[in-house]
């Protein structure tokens, strides 16, 4: 019975660890790649840290169910015992599985408020990535399949095509 509740709770890890996701800048999902974007230029008015509330797909609830169902249903000595602690344990697995699988899924991110050529503001959130933005940064607003995403603007060079990137050797 302990290696099937070790085994069940390695599961439950497992599957709770998958849910787990990033939203950083610096990661593209593989949808895409390979697609076209939409990009503005702006410039950063400020950046403030702010904690992104973690998810409840419901992943880390039922995992912890099933354990506590395991773990509370092997408690006692007879029928009836078994019975009353399978449900008391799949009820405080599942309480306990949600509360791992939303403190997991906490992100650190920025808030980061723009203010585009034209003069409108934007606010967007996205986890910390690499580069630190701060105010008077130039960026740009990349849009992708409905996501948004801010970076530094690439550099100019002086006698190029208006808005052309430099070239790097």
């Amino acid at each position: 019975m302990i290696t099937s509740t070790k085994t069940l709770l390695s599961l439950a890890l497992a599957a709770l660890l998958t849910a787990c996701s990033t939203t950083s800048p610096d990661v593209i999902k593989r949808d895409d790649a390979n697609r076209m974007s939409s990009v503005v230029d702006a410039t950063v008015l400020s950046v403030r840290p702010v904690t992104v509330e973690g998810q409840q797909s419901g992943i880390g609830g039922t995992a912890g169910g099933v354990v506590g169902a395991i773990a509370g249903g092997s408690l006692g000595s007879g029928r009836r015992d078994n019975a009353v602690g399978s449900v008391l344990g799949a009820v405080a697995g599942a309480v306990v599985g949600n509360a791992i699988e939303r403190s997991t899924t906490r992100e650190q991110a920025v808030e980061v408020l723009v203010q585009l050529r034209n003069g409108e503001r934007r606010a967007i959130v996205q986890a910390q990535g690499s580069e630190e933005l701060r105010a008077g940064d130039p960026v740009i607003i990349v849009t992708t399949g409905g996501k948004v995403r801010v970076t530094r603007a690439p550099a100019v060079v002086p006698g190029t095509p208006t808005g052309a990137p430099a070239q790097r050797s």
